[in-house]
């Protein structure tokens, strides 16, 4: 896309119309970043608050029922418990990126209890089912997005993410 745009440019004699756009990308592509670090650093704090304070094992306590209906292994594996918890409340937070590493510490837990060595168990397709799914609740990354693109109500969204959530998971 990068040579397209630059031979095209350069038929047509827009080269500095190109580089001006080019310029203006990058600094909206700082600003943007400068903006999303900010809400990501806020929401990856707050989950390790969370973890440090038990909160996620509470919730992976009030989970547990549903969860280990969906994965039996869950039953008596309680690291990988704690970690799918975490992963899925990240993803309810609508983290992202941030839910990435919970993501695969999950992953790695449900490996250690998986007797097909080289190939997913039940409780693995199970688990990247619900994370690709990607159930939101409170899209905040989505959220952010939309307050630094300047909307007056970044959080209109809700029912939308809502019933897509839902559809996706169906």
């Amino acid at each position: 896309m990068i040579v397209l745009s630059l031979v095209c440019a350069a038929v047509t004699g827009r080269m500095e119309q190109l580089s001006q756009a080019a310029a203006e990308g990058a600094d909206k592509a700082v600003r943007l970043l400068i903006s999303m670090t900010g809400s990501m650093c806020l929401w990856c704090g707050l989950m390790n608050t969370a973890d440090k304070s038990g909160a996620t094992r509470l919730l992976s306590r009030l989970s547990a029922p549903a969860l280990t209906r969906l994965m039996p292994a869950l039953k008596n594996n309680r690291a990988a418990m704690n970690a799918v918890s975490a992963n899925l409340t990240a993803n309810f937070l609508g983290l992202g990126n941030a839910a990435t590493p919970l993501g695969i510490m999950a992953m790695k837990e449900l490996q250690k209890t998986n007797t097909l060595r080289d190939a997913p168990d039940s409780s693995m397709i199970i688990f990247v089912v619900l994370n690709t799914a990607s159930i939101q609740l409170i899209p905040s990354t989505i959220a952010a997005l939309r307050q630094a693109a300047g909307s007056s109500s970044p959080y209109s969204i809700l029912p939308c993410v809502w019933l897509s959530s839902a559809l996706a998971l169906l």
